[in-house]
């Protein structure tokens, strides 16, 4: 990138290394080494088979469920007595009757030993540990499957060793190394993920190690003339705004797990956030990527803001999972601040009606930062969590429903509500308001404040507490996400609904919940995220009975027109549908990138390709031999 050093700004000083990727006219100072969030001991401050912190979490206490710790505006034990009344009433949970996880286990699964492997590690310095709860946490991410086995103690193949780089060097040390020794690699990031696909294959005989990327986290550089900077892979999302922030600066990308997640694992599998309209997903804002892989380094050799010089290999790391290599470090695109940040919120008759407003608003490119769209259930799942007020507070309510249903004559079991967030210039805001209320109004959807809409922002954070409340209280529960067409989005909503719905007959479910949001759009369709969860008093394999009905959703959402994924990648549990979503040339061409790049499969993590198709472990120059 052809910028001054005046321009382009070293942030820190310190004692090792030099900015990567950074031009030779650059100010030769050192990156700056972040004080991350989250500790290196993740278990000092995280769930071991949870999500979150420790300190966080939904709980039945004195007749009433609080959430706890006040890191969220939802905490400090204020009483959800509407959340209580919502859970008994709809899953039929007596929770007097709490059945907590397995304890922390005391014996682990002995390592496969790889002497030869630690050697050259330590002989480069590098720090590793065979500790048994460090090597548990890093075994799994946040599925439903992966929760469910760490609460149980279920679980079979956990890493031999966890390695801690602090470099790109390192990592190159590290697979060199893995490449002699024939030991699995499996990166691991922020562990936020919801497709297996850092959990360890069962039937690796191999050594396994989890590269964990948290202590490669420094900022290396930051160029405010062309609003790029460049971090290493491992910083998590909340450090990595918050470091930006201070210096006026915003990346905006802002998915669910935004708290745990790490640059990398975004790259790594496609990820989109809540603000996308405005700062883009993930491949919008990536520059250029640094990924080592057993052949060498993979990096684009110019920082430009496009070229035309064949396929974009930039794309070829985008959705690669560990499959490829290690992304270590990312040249991103950042904005400034914006001046203003207002919520707002629509009520609409139906979800159908929600839906043409969104697609008109797409039509005319007119979203703002994120607007989103929930249905009935949701809704009504949403006013559970309320925070009761005093008495004029339950005057107001009723007051609403009055205006709501005699007023505007509309069904409170038919509404849905879309929330808005809106960032940028306050005149650019309130014009942008102005078009997209009038739109609304076209399809019967009027305007119901900014307080709703910045609780229902703000109440995705919290919302991925609330599984580990119903595993405790013989509930599964788990989200899956798709994108889709416009003229298919209702449709789709429609059909998968009346799958699962006809599936939990088949099974005898009675009490459980599916519902949907349309969580972003575009102009040519939109990505719509499904919720469902069920009472399991009675049966013996919850989780595989769950995996079941999804998939059975997951059927109809493909023959529906939609995609396997939206942005939560493949993995695992979704290899099934793969092949049919790339076509057999595609996962010809996949299988052909992994031999050229990963010729022993050492980062063998086994997302993606399902298990049968994928190519044995053997060295390609031993399946010569034989």
């Amino acid at each position: 990138m052809s910028s001054s050093s005046a321009e382009r700004t070293p942030v820190a000083k310190g004692n090792e290394g030099t900015a990567a990727s950074a031009p030779a006219s650059m100010d030769p100072s050192v990156p700056k080494k972040i004080v991350s969030a989250i500790p290196k001991q993740r278990f000092q401050l995280l769930k071991w088979n949870g999500w979150g912190y420790k300190d966080s979490r939904f709980l039945y206490q004195d007749g009433t469920i609080i959430f706890t710790g006040d890191r969220y505006p939802i905490g400090g034990k204020v009483s959800l007595p509407h959340f209580r009344d919502y859970v008994i009433e709809n899953f039929n949970v007596d929770l007097s009757d709490r059945r907590e996880g397995v304890p922390v286990p005391n014996e682990y699964p002995a390592p496969v030993p790889c002497p030869e492997f630690l050697a050259d590690i330590r002989g480069h310095g590098i720090d590793c540990t065979q500790n048994g709860e460090d090597r548990l946490i890093r075994c799994h991410g946040q599925t439903l499957h992966d929760v469910h086995m760490m609460r149980t103690g279920t679980f079979k193949r956990i890493p031999d060793v966890v390695l801690f780089p602090t470099s790109h060097e390192q990592v190159e040390q590290i697979v060199q190394s893995a490449n002699k020794r024939n030991v699995v690699l499996i990166p691991y990031g922020g562990g936020t993920s919801v497709s297996g696909s850092v959990t360890c294959p069962e039937g690796e005989t191999r050594p396994i190690a989890a590269l964990d990327t948290s202590q490669m986290n420094r900022m290396l550089w930051i160029d405010r003339q062309n609003l790029v900077a460049c971090f290493e892979a491992g910083i998590v999302g909340q450090d990595l705004e918050r470091e930006l922030r201070q210096l006026g600066f915003t990346v905006g990308h802002e998915p669910d797990s935004y708290e745990f997640s790490t640059l990398g694992g975004w790259v790594a599998t496609r990820a989109s956030g809540m603000k996308k309209n405005v700062y883009g997903n993930i491949e919008d804002l990536l520059v250029r990527v640094k990924m080592v892989t057993s052949k060498g380094v993979l990096e684009r050799s110019l920082a430009v803001p496009r070229v035309s010089c064949g396929p974009d290999f930039n794309h070829l790391v985008l959705g690669s999972e560990g499959t490829l290599g290690v992304i270590t470090e990312v040249v991103i695109k950042i904005r400034p601040l914006p001046q203003v940040k207002r919520y707002g919120s629509l009520v609409f008759p139906d979800f159908g009606s929600g839906i043409r407003c969104l697609r008109e608003v797409a039509r005319e490119r007119l979203q703002p930062a994120s607007i989103r769209l929930i249905d009935n259930e949701q809704f009504v799942f949403g006013q559970a969590l309320k925070i009761p007020g005093g008495p004029l507070a339950t005057v107001g309510e009723k007051l609403k429903k009055v205006y709501l249903t005699r007023w505007k004559r509309l069904q409170l079991d038919r509404i849905a509500i879309a929330t808005l967030l809106f960032e940028g210039h306050d005149a650019q805001v309130k014009q942008h308001e102005a078009k997209i209320f009038a739109i609304a109004k076209r399809y019967g959807g009027f305007s119901a404040g900014s307080s709703n809409g910045e609780k229902g922002y703000i109440l995705t954070f919290v919302i991925a507490y609330i599984r580990d409340l119903a595993l405790d209280y013989s509930i599964v529960a788990e989200s899956f996400e798709t994108s889709v067409s416009w003229d298919r989005c209702e449709a789709l909503c429609t059909n998968v609904k009346s799958c699962v719905r006809k599936e939990c007959d088949k099974h005898n479910i009675q009490h459980y919940l599916i519902s949907c949001r349309v969580t972003q759009t575009y102009d040519a369709g939109a990505c719509v995220y499904f919720y469902f969860g069920f009472n399991h008093a009675g049966f013996s394999n919850p989780v595989t009975i769950y995996e079941e009905i999804e998939n059975k959703a997951r059927d109809e959402i493909l023959a529906s027109g939609g995609s396997i994924s939206h942005h939560h990648g493949v993995g695992k549990i979704r290899s099934r549908w793969y092949p049919q979503s790339v076509s057999d040339v595609g996962v010809q061409l996949y299988k052909a990138t992994k031999r050229e790049l990963d010729p022993n499969n050492i980062f063998a993590a086994g997302n993606l390709i399902p298990a049968q198709l994928q190519d044995t472990n053997e060295p390609t120059s031993l399946k010569a031999k034989l």
